[in-house]
């Protein structure tokens, strides 16, 4: 699965001394529920970490997820029109990395 290469990177980076956070967007949030109830071991590192950041709250209820994502433990965001706003981020210095 190609969504273990940004948990790997952000792992990497934090590791190496690097802020790193995840920030879910798009079909990725359906992720979590999966991740969740396989008990993925990487994924479960990476929130141990502290990561993850936030879930893109209007693609959670978009693809179905809402619910599960709102009891996960990662706070939603939807400061822009129901989604993440990458400005938030971007004025406080972090880049921006998609995978």
């Amino acid at each position: 699965m190609c969504f273990i290469h940004v948990l790997l990177n952000a792992m990497d980076l934090k590791e190496k001394g690097k802020e790193a956070l995840i920030v879910m967007e798009g079909e990725a949030v359906k992720l979590i529920k999966e991740l969740e109830e396989s008990d993925n071991q990487t994924y479960r590192k990476a929130r141990k970490m502290g990561l993850f950041e936030s879930i893109c709250k209007a693609c959670s209820a978009k693809m179905g997820v809402l619910e599960f994502n709102e009891k996960s433990g990662i706070p939603l965001n939807g400061e822009m029109n129901g989604h993440p706003a990458m400005e938030t981020y971007t004025s406080k210095g972090y880049q921006i990395i998609t995978l």
